[in-house]
C-alpha cells in the first residue's frame, strides 16, 4: 500500500472495505470528514435507496440531489451530460404564439420548392449537383427562427447575424422565392451563374461575393462556421464595449451539421465563448446522425458526446432529441427502463429505426424489456414508426430557441434529432443520402403526397415533359400563408438573409502622417516590420479613423514592438483586469482593458483571422467602418490559415494582413517551419488579395495609403492588402524627389542607374533582397566593369495580375490594337539581361517572365528552410549579392558581351557554392 492510499483515522470505507477513490471526477474526496458518524448515516440511506428502489431510482434522486445543490451554489461539479431526452420538459414548455398550420403549410410548401430546385439543376443535359437531404432534415430549425426569432436588418437594434449550413441552401432560395425575392426563373437557374447572364442565376452555396445582396456568410467550408461565428459574437461585444455601436439587441445564430463537429475549428474556439460569456451566441446543430458517407458515430452518441463536449466547455446546453408524441411514453415510464433504453441505443441503430417499419422498432427497440414492450401495446405499428425526432417537432424547437434567446451569461447549443431527407421516402436515412440529388416521378409523386400539396398528375408530367423536372408551387401573393410569413418578417425586421451596405464614408488621413516614413531612417538602421508599426500608432492617432483600427495579433505583439501600445490602447478583455500585472512598475506594462483596442487572440491564428474577418465586413453586417490590422509571423498565415483568407475574402472583408519576419532566410535561427519562402504564392491564389513586399519605408508609406484609399476611399473595393515586413534591419534611404508613385503601387520602379561605360545589365528585387542588388551593383562596377541599374519590385503578383489581364484583353479585343503589361513598357527601353531575385523560391519572380523582355535570369530559395545565420542562408540558396554577381556575369558571358573565363573566376571567388565561406560573417538584430 502506498504512502498516498493509507487509510487514515476517520476515513469511510466503502461496503467492500476499500477505501474511495481520493478524486472522483472532480469530488474533493481528501478534504477531512470532520463528522464521519453522520457521513457513514447519509451513505447507509443511499444503500438502503438501491436495495428497495433499485437502481435507476437511485439514479434520479442523486440526479435530483446535484440539482439542488446547484440550486443552492454548493459546490459540485456539473455532469459531463445528461439523459438522452429533451432538455425542457412539456410542462416547462413556452405557449407557442404562431399559427401551426400556416407554417405547416409554409415548410410544406419550401421543402417542395427546395427539392425541386435541386432536381432540377440535375436534369439530363445539365447536371450540375446540390443537396436534398440537408435542409429537409433541418426545416424546422429554420422556420421557427425565420418565424418567430430571427431579427431583420430593419430591426431597431439592428438585426441578428445568421450563419446558414451551405448545404441547406436550396430551402433559403425557396423561402425567398415565397417572399417574392427571387424569381421562378432564378430556381431554375440553380447552380448557373453565367450562362443565362447577370443576376439570372444563384450561387450553389452561401457566397456573399456572388451574391453580394443577399448572403452574408459564407458557411460552406466545414469548420469555419463555428469559429466566425464566435469572434462574431465576440467582436459584437467589442464593438459595445468600446462604445462604437449598441449591439445589445443583436444575436447571432450558426446552423451547423454534426458530422461538422469533427472539424477542428468547430469545437476548437468553443471555450472563448463561455469565458467572454458570450450569451449573444446561439448555435443549432442539427443532428440527422449521418455525414457524407455514413453514420457519424455509429456506434456511439453523438448528442451526448457534444453535450459533454460543450457542458465541459462552460456552454448551456439544450437537448432537443424527441417529438411531442414521446411525451405519454416518457410520463409513463415509471421505473427509468424507456430512459435506459434511449441512453443506451447507438446512433447507428437509431438510423436503422428511421428506414424500418413500426413492427421492426417494436420488436427491436421496444422488445428488449417486458416493461417496455407493454407501454407500447396501445399503439399500431404505424403509430410506432412515425414517433418523430424533436427536430421536427415545431413547438420542441420553439421552446429551445425561447429558452436559449433568454438564458444569461453563457452561449447556448442546441442539439436538435432530425432525420436527413425527412418527408422523401427515396431519401430519408439512407447513407447516399446527401449524393443522391435527382427524384424520379415516382419519388415526386410520393414527396408531393406526404406534403398535401395540390398538384396534379397531370401538371407534373406536363412539367416533366416541357421542361425536365417538377414545377414550382407558389400558392399565390394573396394566400393565407404567404401574407403570415410576410407579416411575420416584417414585425421581425425583414427578410433574411440579406446584406446592406450603410457604413458612413471616412475621413482618411493627410498627407502628414506619411512624411515621416518618407525622410528614411538617416545613419540608423531599421526593419521594414517596425516601419509599419510606427506608421500604424500614428493611424491610431488620427481623430477620424485611429479608434476605428482594431490591432490583432496571436500572441506576438511584442515580436513586432508592438508592446508599446500595451498602455495606452491596451489588450481587450471584457472583464477588464482582475489582478497585478507582474510588469506593472515598468513603463510598457501589460494592461487589459473592457475598452481595449488590442484584439490579442492567444496562440491562435485561426481565431486571429476570425476576427480579422469580423472587424473587416463590419461596414457591412453593423454599418460600421473598421479597419482590421493583423500582424502574424508570415509562415503562419497563407499557409496556416489559406482557408480562412479566402472565406474572409468570399465575405467581402477589407483590411490588412501583415506577414512579418517574412523570407526564407531572415528569420535568423528559427529554422524550416518557421522559415517564409512562399507566401506571396499562397497569395497569388486569392484575387481578393493585393500583394506587395516593399523594401523602403517611403514604399510602405505609399502601399499603405492606397490600401485606405482603395478600401475605405469613396469608391471602396472589397480587397485585402497583404504585406510582407522584415525584421532585419536595413538602411532606410529619404524618398527621392522624382519617386515613381504609380511604380511603387503598380509593382516596380527605377531606383539607381548606373554610370560609366561597359556591359550593362539590370538587377530586380523585392523587400529584404534589395541590399543585395544594391551590394551587387557595387561588385560588378568595381571589381568586373559591368554597369548595372537597380529596380525595386514592390509587387511580383500585381506584376503578373496586369500582364495576365493585358493579354485577357486583346484577346477578348482583337480588333482593338493589344495592351502591354506593365512591367514589359518598364523595362522595354533597358540595355542588358535582367536578373531578379529575393527572399522567396524561384517561383515568385518567374511569374513576370512571360512579360520581361530579353533575358530573364531568376535566383531564389527554393527548398525547405534550416536554422543558420542569414549570410549562411543566403550563400546556401544562391541568392546573396555575390550569387547575384555571378548570376550576371554568366548572363553577359553567355550574351557573348564578356568572356567566360571572369565567370568562373568570379565562382571561385566567391565560392557561391559554399556557405562555409561565410562563417565569419556578422549579422546584425532583427532576431527572433
Amino acid at each position: 500500500m502506498t504512502e498516498e492510499s493509507t487509510p487514515t483515522s476517520g476515513t469511510d470505507t466503502t461496503r467492500s472495505g476499500r477505501t474511495p477513490t481520493v478524486i472522483h471526477e472532480g469530488l474533493p474526496t481528501q478534504l477531512p470528514d470532520i463528522d464521519p458518524d453522520e457521513t457513514h448515516d447519509w451513505l447507509d440511506s443511499f444503500d438502503a435507496l438501491i436495495d428497495e428502489r433499485g437502481r435507476e431510482r437511485a439514479r434520479y434522486v442523486m440526479l435530483r440531489l446535484l440539482e439542488r445543490a446547484r440550486e443552492m451554489s454548493v459546490g459540485v461539479p456539473a455532469l459531463r451530460s445528461t439523459d438522452y431526452i429533451n432538455t425542457i420538459p412539456p410542462e416547462r414548455e413556452p405557449w407557442f404564439p404562431g399559427d401551426e398550420e400556416a407554417e405547416r403549410r409554409i415548410r410544406a410548401f419550401i421543402r417542395w420548392n427546395a427539392a425541386v430546385m435541386v432536381s432540377s439543376a440535375n436534369r439530363k443535359g445539365l447536371e450540375v449537383g446540390g443537396h436534398i437531404a440537408t435542409y429537409q432534415s433541418s426545416a424546422s430549425l429554420y422556420e421557427v427562427g425565420f418565424n418567430h426569432f430571427f431579427r431583420g436588418k430593419d430591426h431597431p437594434g439592428g438585426g441578428d447575424q445568421i450563419y446558414i449550413q451551405g448545404h441547406a441552401s436550396p430551402g433559403i432560395y425557396a423561402r425567398a422565392f415565397l417572399e417574392g425575392r427571387l424569381t421562378e426563373e432564378q430556381l431554375y437557374h440553380f447552380r448557373q451563374e453565367v450562362q443565362h447572364g447577370p443576376h439570372a442565376g444563384l450561387s450553389s452555396y452561401p457566397h456573399p461575393r456572388l451574391m453580394p445582396e443577399f448572403w452574408e456568410f459564407p458557411t460552406v467550408s466545414m469548420g469555419l462556421t463555428g469559429i466566425n461565428s464566435i469572434y462574431q459574437a465576440r467582436f459584437n461585444r467589442y464593438l459595445a464595449n468600446r462604445g462604437i455601436k449598441d449591439t445589445g439587441e443583436q444575436r447571432v445564430w450558426a446552423f451547423l451539421g454534426d458530422g461538422e463537429m469533427a472539424e477542428p475549428e468547430s469545437l476548437g474556439a468553443i471555450r472563448i465563448a463561455a469565458r467572454e460569456e458570450l450569451d449573444n451566441l446561439t448555435w443549432v446543430i442539427n443532428c440527422n446522425l449521418q455525414q457524407l458517407d455514413g453514420p457519424v458515430t455509429g456506434n456511439g452518441k453523438i448528442i451526448q458526446e457534444l453535450e459533454a463536449n460543450f457542458r465541459g466547455a462552460g456552454w448551456n446546453v439544450i437537448k432537443v432529441v424527441w417529438g411531442r408524441e414521446w411525451d405519454d411514453l416518457l410520463a409513463r415510464d415509471v421505473d427509468g427502463v424507456l430512459v435506459n433504453r434511449m441512453n443506451s441505443t447507438p446512433d447507428g441503430a437509431f438510423q436503422t429505426y428511421s428506414v424500418e417499419s413500426g413492427a421492426y422498432i417494436r420488436d427491436s427497440f421496444f422488445g428488449s424489456d417486458p416493461r417496455l414492450t407493454k407501454m407500447v401495446e396501445h399503439m399500431t405499428d404505424d403509430q410506432i414508426r412515425k414517433l418523430p425526432r424533436g427536430g421536427h417537432d415545431y413547438r420542441k424547437v420553439y421552446a429551445a430557441f425561447d429558452s436559449a434567446t433568454k438564458h444569461v451569461g453563457q452561449p447556448t447549443v442546441i442539439l436538435a434529432k432530425t432525420i436527413k431527407g425527412w418527408t422523401i421516402d427515396a431519401l430519408e436515412g439512407k447513407n447516399a443520402t446527401h449524393q443522391m440529388k435527382k427524384l424520379t416521378q415516382d419519388d415526386i409523386k410520393k414527396f408531393r403526397d406526404r406534403l398535401y400539396l395540390p398538384i396534379s398528375d397531370r401538371d407534373l408530367e406536363r412539367s416533366y415533359e416541357e421542361t425536365g423536372a417538377a414545377p414550382f408551387f407558389h400558392p399565390g401573393a394573396d394566400s393565407h400563408e404567404i401574407q403570415y410569413m410576410l407579416d411575420r418578417r416584417k414585425q421581425l425586421g425583414g427578410s433574411l438573409p440579406k446584406r446592406v451596405t450603410r457604413a458612413k464614408s471616412l475621413t482618411l488621413p493627410g498627407d502628414d502622417v506619411y512624411a515621416e516614413l518618407k525622410q528614411g531612417s538617416g545613419k540608423h538602421s531599421i526593419a521594414t516590420t517596425m516601419a509599419v508599426v510606427r506608421l500604424l500608432k500614428d493611424w491610431m492617432k488620427d481623430p477620424e479613423i485611429g479608434q476605428r483600427i482594431v490591432p490583432i495579433a496571436p500572441d506576438e505583439y511584442r515580436t513586432f514592438g508592438m508592446d508599446a501600445m500595451f498602455p495606452s490602447a491596451k489588450v481587450y478583455n471584457p472583464a477588464g483586469q482582475k489582478y497585478e500585472s507582474v510588469d506593472r512598475k515598468l513603463l510598457l506594462s501589460y494592461k487589459e482593458s473592457a475598452q481595449g483596442q488590442m484584439l490579442h487572440e492567444g496562440i491562435s491564428e485561426a481565431g486571429a483571422m476570425a476576427s480579422a474577418t469580423a472587424a473587416g465586413s463590419a461596414y457591412a453586417t453593423h454599418g460600421e467602418h473598421m479597419i482590421p490590422f493583423y500582424i502574424f509571423y508570415s509562415m503562419f498565415g497563407f499557409q496556416r490559415t489559406g482557408d480562412s483568407i479566402w472565406a474572409m475574402a468570399d465575405q467581402l472583408s477589407r483590411g490588412f494582413l501583415v506577414g512579418a519576419t517574412a523570407g526564407r532566410t531572415t528569420l535568423t535561427g528559427e529554422g524550416l517551419q518557421h522559415a517564409d519562402g512562399h507566401s506571396p504564392l499562397l497569395a497569388s491564389t486569392n484575387p481578393a488579395v493585393v500583394h506587395y513586399d516593399p523594401a523602403f519605408a517611403y514604399e510602405i508609406s505609399h502601399i499603405m495609403k492606397s490600401g485606405l484609399e482603395r478600401m475605405y476611399g469613396e469608391d471602396a473595393e472589397n480587397v485585402i492588402f497583404y504585406l510582407t515586413v522584415y525584421n532585419e534591419p536595413v538602411s532606410q534611404p529619404k524618398e527621392p524627389d522624382d519617386v515613381d508613385v504609380e511604380g511603387i503601387l503598380k509593382g516596380i520602379h527605377h531606383v539607381q542607374s548606373a554610370e560609366g561605360e561597359g556591359p550593362r545589365a539590370q538587377l530586380l528585387a523585392s523587400g529584404v533582397g534589395f541590399p543585395w542588388i544594391q551590394e551587387a551593383q557595387r561588385i560588378l562596377a568595381e571589381d568586373w566593369g559591368v554597369r548595372a541599374d537597380t529596380w525595386s519590385v514592390t509587387s511580383w503578383n500585381e506584376l503578373a495580375r496586369d500582364g495576365a489581364a493585358a493579354e485577357e484583353w486583346n484577346l477578348l479585343h482583337p480588333g482593338e490594337s493589344p495592351r502591354t503589361p506593365y512591367v514589359a513598357d518598364k523595362l522595354q527601353a533597358v540595355t542588358g539581361p535582367v536578373v531578379a531575385v529575393s527572399d522567396y523560391m524561384r517561383a515568385v519572380p518567374l511569374q513576370i517572365a512571360r512579360w520581361v523582355p530579353g533575358d530573364y535570369r531568376v535566383l531564389g530559395a527554393d527548398g525547405f528552410g534550416f536554422a543558420d545565420t542569414r549570410p549562411a542562408a543566403r550563400r546556401f540558396f544562391h541568392i546573396d549579392a555575390q550569387s547575384v554577381v555571378v548570376q550576371t556575369l554568366q548572363a553577359l558571358a553567355d550574351a557573348g558581351q564578356i568572356s567566360r573565363d571572369k565567370v568562373e573566376e568570379a565562382f571561385a571567388r566567391y565560392r557561391i557554392d559554399d556557405p562555409t565561406a561565410t562563417a565569419g560573417v556578422k549579422q546584425e538584430g532583427g532576431d527572433a
